[in-house]
């Protein structure tokens, strides 16, 4: 967040609402962590063929292991990227155009 600052005031200074910014911060964090689970979820679903295939054994995937890991990286990014966001929306435009 802080090398977003001035953007932060420079968006504050032209109307930008505190709920506006919130939500912003909040849903880019999700958004990354997101497609993170998703990039694991395919890397995951390449090595369970890799190795089934190296060991001559049937895959097993588990839909429910599957749902739980992307509702984890979800919730990852909903607690991880709160406080930033919490900090963002709270920025006093003149001090957040300040800052270098």
């Amino acid at each position: 967040m802080t090398e977003r600052t001035r953007e932060i005031g420079l968006r504050k200074a032209i109307g930008a609402k505190r709920e506006g910014i919130l939500t912003q911060f909040l849903l880019e964090s999700v958004v990354m962590c997101v497609l993170g689970g998703l990039i694991g979820m395919a890397l995951g679903a390449v090595a369970v063929r890799f190795v089934s295939q190296a060991l001559q054994v049937p895959p097993v995937v588990n839909p429910q292991a599957v749902i739980t890991a992307f509702g984890f990286s979800a919730l990852v990014g909903v607690c991880f990227g709160l406080y930033p966001a919490i900090r963002a929306s709270r920025l006093q435009p003149i001090e957040a155009l300040r800052h270098e």
